[in-house]
This record gives C-alpha cells, sequence and structure tokens, in this order.
C-alpha cells in the first residue's frame, strides 16, 4: 500500500470497499459562544474541550490538562471561533470573513447539507495556517484555488458530510511501528479523518508539527475540533505533493490546472485513465463552485 499521505488513505479505501462514515463530531460546533460550559480551575479536561471563559470567548483544549487557565496556559488552550451563524444550510453572511473569497452565504450554497462539525467559521479559522492559501495572484486565481480546494474535499466527503472513515476494520492498519515515534495514541488511531480523510501516524505527526499541534498523541482533535481538521486539509493541499509532482496549491496558483490537484490527491487512484468517473466528479463540482463563485474554470481540468 502507498505510503502518500492522501494516496494511502484511498488506496486503503478502495480496497476495502469503504466510504467515510457520518458520525456526528462528539461537539456539534453549530451553537454560539454561550452554549459551552464554563471553565473551572482544577477541573480535568480532555484534548478537545470546549470552554467559555470569564472574558466571553470560547477556548479549545489542545491537551488534556488538570484546569490550568486558558488565557495563561496558551499551549494547553487556544481560541476557538464559536459559529453563531448555525451552521446551517440557508443564511449566513454575504461578504467573505476576512480576505476569503469565499463568503459564508456561499460556503452553504455548496455545501447545503454538510455535517453541522463542517463549520465556516471553523474554515476561516484555519485560514491563518496558510495565509497564502485563496490569497495568491489575482483574483480569479484566488477563487479558482477555493473553488478547487473546496470541490475536492466535497468529494472526499460526500459534500461534507463524514467526518470519519466508516470501515472500522481498517482503522487498526494506519499504524506504522517502524517509525520512531510509534503510535501514542493506540494502534487504531490514527484512521481517516476531516475533509481531507487524514490517515497514518506518520501524516498525524507531520500535520501536527507543521501546525504546532500534537496531532500524534491527540489524533481525536481531527474530528472533534472544526478548525483544527480544516488545518489538517489545508496542510495536505500546501504542502504536500502525493503521488504529483507539485502541491494542489501550487498547481492553482502557478496555471497547472485543476487536473494536477487531482494527481496530487489521488492520481494513482484516478489519473491516466484509471478511474475517469472519479475524475470528471471532481471537475463537475469544480465546475459548480467556480460557477457560484463568478469565475471561469479554466484549463486543463482532467488529469
Amino acid at each position: 500500500m502507498s505510503r502518500r499521505p492522501i494516496a494511502a488513505v484511498v488506496t486503503a479505501l478502495a480496497l476495502a470497499g469503504a466510504v467515510p462514515v457520518l458520525m456526528p463530531a462528539p461537539q456539534a460546533f453549530a451553537a454560539g459562544c454561550s452554549s459551552y460550559p464554563n471553565w473551572t480551575a482544577g477541573k480535568s479536561y480532555k484534548a478537545g474541550d470546549i470552554v467559555l471563559y470569564t472574558n466571553g470567548k470560547a477556548y479549545v483544549a489542545q491537551y488534556a490538562n488538570p484546569g490550568y487557565d486558558p488565557v495563561i496556559s496558551t499551549w494547553y488552550w487556544q481560541p476557538y471561533a464559536c459559529d453563531t451563524e448555525g451552521g446551517g444550510g440557508g443564511g449566513g453572511s454575504e461578504t467573505p470573513a476576512g480576505n476569503f473569497v469565499v463568503s459564508e452565504a456561499q460556503f452553504n450554497q455548496m455545501f447545503p447539507g454538510r455535517n453541522s462539525f463542517y463549520t465556516y467559521s471553523g474554515l476561516t479559522a484555519a485560514l491563518s495556517a496558510y495565509p497564502g492559501f485563496a490569497n495568491t495572484g489575482g483574483d480569479t486565481t484566488k477563487k479558482q484555488e477555493a473553488a478547487a480546494f473546496l470541490a475536492n474535499v466535497s468529494h472526499e466527503t460526500g459534500g461534507l458530510v463524514y467526518v470519519v472513515e466508516q470501515n472500522t476494520a481498517n482503522y487498526p492498519h494506519y499504524c506504522d511501528w517502524s517509525q520512531p515515534y510509534g503510535c501514542p495514541a493506540g494502534q487504531s488511531a490514527y484512521y481517516g479523518r476531516g475533509p481531507i480523510q487524514l490517515s497514518w501516524n506518520f501524516n498525524y505527526k507531520a500535520a501536527g508539527d507543521a501546525l504546532g499541534i500534537d496531532l500524534l498523541n491527540n489524533p481525536s482533535l481531527v474530528q472533534t475540533n472544526a478548525a483544527v481538521a480544516w488545518k489538517t486539509a489545508l496542510w495536505y493541499w500546501n504542502t504536500q505533493k502525493g503521488p504529483g509532482t507539485m502541491t494542489a496549491h501550487n498547481a492553482m496558483v502557478n496555471g497547472a490546472g485543476f487536473g494536477q490537484t487531482i494527481r496530487s490527491i489521488n492520481g494513482a487512484m484516478e489519473c491516466d485513465g484509471r478511474n475517469p468517473a472519479q475524475v470528471q466528479s471532481r471537475v463537475t463540482k469544480y465546475q459548480q463552485f467556480t460557477q457560484i463563485l463568478g469565475v471561469q474554470p479554466g484549463g486543463a481540468l482532467t488529469c
């Protein structure tokens, strides 16, 4: 089985006839900050817990801790952006958050039936990890990259419906014991999660190191914290070539075309005539999303 980050995930799923599963995340981050419990000093918290601090802001535990102060102990806690719009299919702001070229209303239009875990606020909170994403080149290039990314994660998750991999029989297979750090969260802890279905202990380690989050010891953050989940997808998109020759980010900003993003994500299984139906599915979604954003899709759409 390939050890390429995404190809390994998709290969395992394809061989097992598996698709991701619709599993309600332990937290459906769709409510406002007031819905979270107040932080209590001295109370034990596990990674992924969200609390409301005395300043009225929410914080998410990056690591288990015995009730450290979220404002003081910034290694254990990070601010959490609450989704006050409810994460539903309608409504939302008409203008993009910050400099992001996709507005919440457009995001809702793209994913009308998504799992409430995949919030717009989680996505926009993740953007700071890779400021060049959908923010390089002219307006058309920015929108094309955003559409390309969202089209591919839509394909991977059934329209942002699935949070984790369905076939639990695969879970023990994603631990590579030859790695010096092993699998401290357990042999079955590194299954596919999130928008890009991150899997394998070495990928959780690499993504976590890049993002400054201990995902090797806390892989469940990718299915309990929307911002972390989106960050792992952006990590792959912006830094990993997979079975391709360039990152998906570079493919879009350097004019190589949408087809090369498919190659970087799952080219070993889909490109060069291996699965034209899957390629076309991604292309069709990309064309739909560029239309929503009001730009042309450009050329070189297939691989």
